[in-house]
């Protein structure tokens, strides 16, 4: 690939701010390795569409969370007629929507933890209680924002009084929440670039579940294993699925897939579609066990850009 103009995009406004500075300014490095002029847009300070695009040839998509993996950002850079990284405008959307993705895992015969959803507008703690009851969905119970990503607003309830505390606080927040049954197990995720598999790494947090912390700090020590231990034809089955996922959801250039394997089964919890892209994240770390650097890995998903997608 000649010498291109690389905007990246990072920052933003989600949650996962910080997250993505940090992918962000990991993968300008790359790309100044790999020969490309780079510069970048926060659209915390800017809205997109006040991207000049005389001055860009690619977007690198390294924003994280709501605005830059649900569609909206990816809506931008289709209006601004830029190539751009990563899954399109409605793949992202139905990614980020775990109860439209979990919709979509079901046509495709993709085990997923049974769910039941409750917006702001329809809670009462009657609904609440005969949702349970109509699933029958057993304590513990997660519940979740339906669009959020990096674990942010999960929360683990082992009884009715913390489940009602819970929704009621994360209904203040967020407008739609999914409910379903805690999966224990193995807690596996699948990478997936261009449609290829490209490994399984298994995690082993000191923490309660593998959440924000678990997932972004040293401190909170998460023992990752690679190759995920697992017997040759489980590994293959879940990368198998992951695969399956990725194409179901429409996705382009580079996923991961988070599992719970459990009782000799695997459960799709969700699928990202702009992984982090950190000295902590998984997604490289897979790579460079498969013998890609990280250069290597910034240079596929680069090559992926495109338009109409």
């Amino acid at each position: 690939m000649k010498s291109k103009n690389v905007l990246v995009v990072l920052g933003g406004t989600s949650g996962e701010r910080k997250v993505s500075l940090e992918s962000g300014k990991a993968c300008i490095k790359a790309l100044k390795k790999l020969g490309h002029k780079t510069s970048t847009f926060d659209p915390k300070n800017k809205p997109l569409n006040t991207i000049d695009r005389s001055k860009v040839d690619i977007i690198f998509n390294a924003l994280h969370g709501k605005d830059g993996e649900d569609g909206i950002a990816q809506s931008y850079f289709e209006y601004l007629k830029i190539p751009y990284t990563h899954s399109g405008v409605i793949s992202s959307y139905n990614s980020m929507n775990k109860v439209i993705s979990k919709e979509i895992f079901k046509k495709n015969k993709i085990k997923s933890p049974i769910y039941f959803s409750i917006s702001n507008k329809e809670y009462n703690k009657k609904k609440l209680f005969n949702s349970i009851k109509k699933f029958r969905t057993k304590f513990p119970i997660v519940v979740k924002p339906v669009s959020e990503g990096s674990s942010l607003g999960v929360k683990i309830c082992k009884n009715i009084f913390q489940l009602k505390r819970s929704t009621e606080k994360l209904l203040k927040k967020y407008p739609n929440l999914i409910f379903e049954p805690y999966v224990g197990g193995q807690e596996i995720q699948v990478a997936v670039i261009n449609g290829k598999p490209l490994g399984a790494i298994e995690l082993k947090p000191k923490r309660s579940f593998y959440d924000y912390k678990a997932k972004y700090t040293k401190a909170a020590k998460t023992q990752h294993i690679m190759p995920a231990n697992l017997t040759s034809s489980k590994y293959n089955q879940v990368l198998k699925i992951a695969k399956m996922a990725h194409k179901a959801l429409g996705c382009q250039g580079v996923t991961r897939s988070d599992f719970k394997f459990f009782k000799n089964q695997f459960y799709l919890l969700e699928i990202n579609t702009q992984p982090g892209m950190t000295n902590l994240s998984l997604v490289p770390e897979i790579a460079s066990h498969n013998g890609i650097s990280f250069e290597n890995l910034v240079k596929k998903i680069l090559l992926s850009a495109s338009l109409n997608k």
